[in-house]
């Protein structure tokens, strides 16, 4: 990890800086983490396609936090993060609150091998857990399943909402993060889905819209 590290630009300041405007004080180990993971990412990606995002800095405003914007909207601690692709953003909410217990879901098998490697390089074991499956046919358990449900470009809201029902725990809540306010999307869904918030999210140094769209179900709560 060390020699990745080294090839790859400090971005410590940046990070340091994104961190402050997104009003998120985590310790020097944690924010070691995070440039280590973006780094232990680009050096994967120069080998295998895992992000089409490869600018340093642009790696660390699309990646990281546009990833961590979203932590004040997470409900309760057992995690789904489905169509997580190398991680993204399941790993950098680990890190950031290691009282989370987060589980990436993806099909792909190369995005699953990355996860499975970062997570032991970094020393998520125990409380991120890579999983290789279709998100409709996995299934954690009725005693496992996940207070937040949550994709970043997974599908569609009412696809997103259909395919994970089985993840859900009573009274737990889907977070779909979307660039423009998703309008038609919400309309699609069906009448039981109750549509909690639409809240905009300031990601620093993004310039395009984002929001997180904040689901319940008609158990929930």
């Amino acid at each position: 990890m060390a020699a990745m590290a080294s090839s790859f630009p400090d971005l410590s300041a940046g990070l340091d800086q994104g961190l402050a405007a997104l009003g998120l004080d985590l310790p020097a180990p944690a924010r070691r983490q995070l440039l280590d993971y973006l780094a232990l990412l680009a050096h994967w990606s120069r080998s295998i396609n895992l992000t089409a995002v490869r600018e340093p800095h642009e790696m660390l405003v699309r990646h990281l936090l546009d990833s961590l914007a979203v932590l004040p909207h997470l409900h309760g601690t057992r995690i789904a993060d489905l169509g997580a692709g190398p991680g993204l953003p399941g790993i950098p909410l680990a890190i950031a609150r290691p009282a989370l217990d987060v589980t990436l879901v993806d099909s792909n098998g190369k995005m699953a091998r990355f996860q499975r490697e970062a997570v032991r390089q970094l020393g998520l074991a125990g409380r991120c857990h890579p999983v290789q499956a279709r998100v409709e046919s996995y299934d954690p358990g009725p005693d496992r399943r996940f207070e937040t449900v949550l994709s970043r470009a997974y599908a569609p809201l009412d696809r997103f909402v259909a395919s994970s029902r089985h993840l859900l725990a009573p009274g737990g809540r889907w977070l779909a993060l979307k660039g423009q306010r998703p309008d038609a999307e919400i309309a699609a869904l069906p009448a039981e889905i109750r549509v909690e918030a639409v809240q905009p999210l300031a990601v620093p140094g993004l310039a395009g819209q984002r929001h997180a769209i904040i689901m319940a179900g008609p158990s929930s709560g």
